[in-house]
């Protein structure tokens, strides 16, 4: 080893918002050089741009590795060879960390944006994966040219690497997740992707490839410490809901995944490990319901699905007249106390001297009785009802209705799980046959 290479590559933004030009970019680079390279020959020389046009200025410092004199020494020096005439420069960990230590003060001290360079990068990316990400974009870039030349509009204008759409996919399940058992089966319900613990590190299996991917080669996020965390969080910031209507969720048993019509959907071999599991456990839960409610024989469970659909259509066709009746109850009390409250001012406004010059002035109001009268009338209410006996009613309504609709609830969720359990069954025995066919 010769030389030694670094760079010091400033924030886009510090040339227009900082005021950093390449005569002070260089500056800072050179005393960057004397206070931390003693005793080297060095070259030091700044550009104003990346490769990659990010247009961020940079500086290279280049030293030899033979150093030339005996130095001072600093406490981040360990070993003589660090300070003494003749050795070579070594870049050990402590070393590494002083000078990002370094580059961060000069940064805060220059007044210039600095990113934290000790603690690493929620998403890491490699060398290799930055050359392909530029290789990837170049070639899209002249096919998109292509494409536009013969009048047509590119679908994709930002090229993606197999890790970058990887990390994008487990974030997107990472997000939602509440536990790891929920974590890994999206990821491989939805994108085929294998997740497993090893060593107590995590790795991932896209679909598609035969290796795994360690979540280190990714970033911080997606190691197993972050990820726990991550999902301890999204379960505690998970909002109990509270359902008080008649579309409630109730809680059904899983179904059956038909795997065979997945496939030639074209699923992968990653979406058909999760469904395999997944009817393991729906089949189970079926097994047990059957059991459990006596309804392991056809004809049974097709009586009870019966019954259940009866009850549940009269339970809610008795809500729904209820709740009806509740809200006409609510409109009736409602036009009632602003039939009353709006009458005298009516009065008053057939007696003013200017009705007109009373009505603008009271149009709000009067508009109200107005509407009030012509709703008592539609409906041939001559005598206002007691508001202590229309709440009473209303009271009695929302009882009557808290009762049948128990019934119809339960028997919605009964009738829901055992029709899932039908179709299930049914689905359990179509995918034997399939197999018994294909044995054949």
């Amino acid at each position: 080893m010769k030389t030694h290479h670094y760079i010091i590559s400033f924030d886009p933004k510090d040339a227009v918002e900082n005021g950093l030009t390449m005569e002070r970019a260089q500056a800072l680079g050179l005393q960057f050089c004397k206070d931390n390279f003693p005793g080297h020959p060095a070259i030091v020389c700044t550009h104003p741009d990346g490769h990659n046009r990010s247009g961020n200025i940079h500086v290279h410092i280049v030293i030899g590795s033979i150093r030339t004199r005996e130095v001072e020494r600093k406490p981040y020096m360990q070993k003589p060879r660090d300070w003494r005439e003749g050795m070579k420069h070594s870049s050990t960990a402590q070393t590494m960390r002083h000078l990002r230590v370094e580059v961060m003060e000069l940064c805060e001290g220059a007044g210039l944006y600095q990113i934290d360079l000790l603690n690493g990068s929620k998403e890491r990316v490699n060398e290799a994966e930055y050359w392909a990400r530029r290789r990837g974009q170049m070639k899209l870039d002249r096919e998109n040219a292509a494409l536009l030349a013969a009048g047509q509009q590119p679908t994709q204008t930002e090229f993606e690497t197999a890790k970058e759409t990887l990390r994008k996919q487990i974030s997107d399940v990472l997000d939602n997740a509440a536990s790891f058992e929920d974590f890994s089966d999206r990821l491989l319900q939805q994108y085929g992707i294998t997740v497993k613990k090893s060593r107590g590190r995590l790795s991932y299996l896209p679909a598609g490839r035969k290796k795994f991917i360690r979540a280190h080669s990714l970033g911080d996020k997606f190691e197993k410490e972050l990820v726990l965390a991550t999902l301890k969080e999204n379960a505690k910031s998970q909002p109990i809901i509270l359902h008080s209507n008649l579309e409630e969720k109730p809680d059904r048993i899983k179904k059956l995944v038909d795997i065979q019509a997945k496939l030639k959907q074209g699923k992968g071999i990653g979406y058909e490990r999760w469904a395999k599991k997944h009817n393991l456990k729906a089949m189970a839960q079926t097994l047990i319901l059957l059991q459990e409610k006596g309804l392991l024989n056809e004809d049974a469970l097709d009586q009870r699905i019966a019954e259940l659909d009866t009850k549940f259509h009269e339970s809610l066709a008795v809500v729904k007249d209820l709740e009806t009746r509740m809200a006409n109850n609510q409109t009736l009390r409602r036009y009632a106390a602003s039939y009353k409250q709006y009458r005298p001012l009516a009065q008053k406004r057939n007696a003013a001297k200017s009705p007109a010059t009373f009505e603008e002035q009271h149009r709000a109001e009067l508009t109200a009785y107005r509407t009030a009268a012509a709703y008592l009338k539609a409906n041939n209410i001559t005598k206002l009802p007691s508001p202590n006996k229309l709440e009473a009613e209303y009271c009695a309504l929302a009882s009557e209705k808290a009762q049948f609709y128990e019934q119809y609830k339960e028997a919605k969720i009964e009738l829901l799980k055992l029709k899932d359990a039908k179709q299930n069954v049914a689905l359990f025995f179509r995918e034997d046959e399939r197999t018994q066919h294909h044995e054949r």
